[in-house]
């Protein structure tokens, strides 16, 4: 097979497509599936497909693993779009399969953004697969778990793939010089600038590589500064789906960095969401969400900072407002943490699910008419305020056969040490009028 290098690209055929590998000692990254010894390396070595779905970010190689997997194992490739088809196109793929079959040829069915595919059109591949018609490989930026039926993952290898690294990028680079780019002369901090663009995404890189040809050739110019890339070409923000798994695992590391104690962290999480587009009015929520959740009374002024965060956005919008939400996230993550509330709200919560329907204890129920007042309602009630200390030592306030549970133990951290200190001493007074009351 003639080497990449060989064949330049034809008048008008995109550098993405120009340099798509044609052989897997071609391809470049995913060293942790195709590495000497390695999962998807074994499985070429082994001479039979087997249906698998690749799993990663736009522009690391899903598509072109697949088609070197038919070129591998000599097979067909049939290939569908979960966001243009259905299951007609389904049928007829499987059609198009039987006849290769009655030539004695294997085929791949390949399903680019299976995720997209609902419940029946993915149950529609199952029978196909299980006879062994088509192997079936899918490719997914989503998490397969969450958006790819039971029955169809069961069936499958899973492999994940990575983004590209920057020496990766660099080595594509070369390629496509060696091949297209020619005399083009980049500054490094000019690549720099591009790499950090492409966040790790190929097709993006070259597309890219693509535009800065394009604008030279119309500048007359032979040489590619940073200047000359911001003044010639869009360049969109990084990577960011706003309902995919990006977003969950960026909202999950920002809440992950605030719990941590660790601003920096914090920051750069926050950064990156709202440079990728993510709704600066849902981090605030988020913000105001982690405040309860991981710092509670531990630092009350936690939950007013990420509030007031959250109204100075409102009326500053962006990218003034921004900064209240940037210096809400620093204080969370250096406050004194208790999960302490949180903890004791889900196990209060989980008891009264599963525990009876209990009547509310006479002394503390409402008399507001002459005969709830005779029924007993409210009698013996004690009026803490009237109370030594406004507490009255002794009371109950459960329904009857609930021992005093404990769900809420404060932690040795900020005002909660002094909360804790306090329930201590009432406890003590309980104890106190306990056994004042058995004498």
């Amino acid at each position: 097979m003639a080497d990449l290098f060989d064949t330049p690209p034809s008048p008008g055929q995109p550098l993405a497509e120009a340099l798509r590998p044609r052989r897997i000692d071609e391809v470049i990254g995913q060293r942790h599936l195709l590495g000497p010894g390695k999962p998807l390396a074994l499985a070429f070595q082994s001479g039979k497909p087997h249906s698998m779905i690749l799993w990663g970010p736009p522009g690391v190689g899903k598509t072109t693993l697949a088609r070197l997997t038919a070129t591998a194992f000599e097979c067909e490739f049939i290939a569908l779009s979960a966001v243009f088809s259905g299951v007609k196109d389904i049928r007829a793929a499987m059609e198009q399969a039987e006849q290769y079959r009655a030539r004695g040829r294997r085929t791949i069915l390949f399903v680019d953004e299976i995720h997209r595919f609902n419940k029946s059109q993915q149950d529609a591949l199952l029978p196909y697969a299980e006879s062994g018609l088509v192997t079936f490989i899918g490719a997914t930026t989503e998490n397969p778990s969450f958006e790819v039926n039971s029955a169809l993952l069961s069936r499958a290898q899973v492999y994940v793939l990575k983004s590209l690294g920057e020496d990766e990028l660099r080595q594509l680079f070369q390629r496509a010089q060696a091949l297209v780019l020619g005399e083009l002369a980049f500054a490094p901090a000019a690549l720099d600038t591009l790499i950090g663009y492409a966040d790790g995404d190929a097709r993006r890189f070259l597309n890219l590589l693509e535009q800065c040809q394009t604008a030279a050739r119309a500048a007359g110019q032979g040489a590619i500064d940073p200047a000359f890339i911001e003044n010639a070409l869009t360049l969109n923000s990084r990577r960011f789906d706003k309902g995919g798994d990006n977003f969950y695992d960026q909202i999950s590391a920002l809440h992950k960095s605030v719990r941590g104690s660790s601003p920096d962290g914090a920051l750069y999480w926050l950064c990156r969401m709202l440079d990728g587009g993510a709704d600066p009015r849902y981090l605030a929520r988020r913000i105001v969400r982690m405040a309860w959740e991981d710092i509670g009374l531990a630092d009350p002024r936690a939950l007013q900072i990420a509030n007031d965060a959250a109204t100075t956005y409102e009326r500053l919008g962006s990218p003034e407002g921004e900064l209240a939400l940037a210096q809400a996230v620093i204080y969370l993550a250096v406050a004194a943490k208790s999960n302490a509330g949180y903890t004791a709200y889900n196990q209060a919560r989980a008891f009264v699910k599963q525990d009876q329907s209990r009547e509310v204890p006479v002394h503390l129920r409402n008399a507001p008419t002459k005969l709830m007042k005779e029924l007993g309602y409210g009698h013996a009630y004690r009026y803490a305020h009237d109370e030594p200390n406004a507490y009255a030592a002794g009371e109950t306030y459960l329904p009857d056969g609930i021992p005093d549970p404990h769900w809420y133990q404060p932690v040795p951290r900020g005002l909660e040490i002094k909360i804790a200190e306090k329930m201590a001493q009432l406890r003590k007074l309980d104890e106190e009028a306990g056994a004042r009351s058995k004498r």
